[in-house]
């Protein structure tokens, strides 16, 4: 009678709202999984993890099959912006920033890091009007704000870790995020710097916005029949891509570490690509 009585108690708190919720509410962060892995390992499956920031320069050959035409992974990651399919977010932390408190990009806020900086501020209401008054109608050619096209997006940033599963034994990259940046020898960029727009989760946008989406295509160049999915392409490594930041206790991009010697940020990124093969390697030796 007594194990049934802890029974039927088991159940009415499964069956009321606010217990399933509760349970719901708790989530995979809270039980030892990063909730932006796409396959989540236990933490105490983690031998081994490395922190990594890539470059990507979509203009490179390797990295072409991204960049198709009218196929432009930036194209489809403002195009699901805009559309309101994804979230965009300030920076790769996506959990904070200046805009709100959870660091999320309203639609208008993604437009304006969207805008072309310019030197020439617009004109206002009142100034159009005086102008067109005097007879002056080239204040009409300015028109409305410019904005940068997909296709000037050509830098991208992955955010990874670099884990060694003990329970399978074997290294996995677990990407984070992607930011979309404005590339710094873009001619319209006059900061000349990497200029941020935003970042996105990937495990959004492989659940969202790749899956059995036409539109999300690795392009193939040598078979036609054989384009991949953006999803895949990126479980498979289909891309080319340079170290700019292993973490490390000052966050430091490898070319500060080196006191910002172009050179020798080349080269530290090489060296520390070769440092993660070594280790792996390493592994098997023992």
């Amino acid at each position: 009678m007594k194990k049934l009585s802890v029974i039927l108690s088991l159940a009415v708190m499964v069956m009321l709202p606010g217990f399933a919720n509760a349970q719901e509410s708790t989530g995979p962060d809270t039980t030892g999984y990063n909730p932006l892995s796409i396959r989540p390992i236990h933490e105490s499956d983690i031998m081994y993890k490395k922190g990594l920031l890539r470059a990507i320069d979509l203009r490179e050959k390797q990295n072409q099959p991204l960049f198709s035409k009218n196929r432009e992974i930036s194209r489809l990651l403002v195009d699901a912006v805009m559309a309101g399919e994804i979230i965009p977010y300030f920076n790769d932390s996506l959990n904070y920033g200046t805009y709100n408190g959870n660091g999320q990009l309203t639609i208008d806020e993604f437009k304006q890091k969207m805008l072309i900086p310019s030197d020439v501020a617009p004109l206002s209401k009142e100034e159009i009007e005086i102008a067109l008054a005097n007879g002056d109608s080239s204040v009409l050619q300015q028109g409305g704000p410019e904005y940068f096209f997909a296709t000037d997006l050509y830098q991208m940033q992955i955010s990874e870790d670099l884990i060694f599963d003990k329970q399978r034994s074997r290294m996995y990259y677990d990407i984070h995020a992607i930011t979309i940046l404005i590339p710094s020898d873009h001619p319209s960029n006059i900061k000349g710097i990497e200029i941020p727009i935003a970042s996105f989760k990937y495990v959004e946008l492989v659940e969202k916005l790749f899956k059995d989406n036409p539109k999300a295509i690795w392009y193939n160049p040598q078979n036609d029949e054989s384009h991949k999915n953006l999803a895949d392409a990126f479980e498979l490594r289909l891309f080319s891509s340079y170290i700019i930041k292993v973490s490390n206790p000052k966050d430091a991009y490898l070319v500060d570490i080196y006191g910002g010697d172009q050179f020798r940020g080349i080269m530290a990124s090489q060296w520390a690509a070769f440092e993660l093969l070594e280790y792996e390697h390493n592994l098997w030796e023992f």
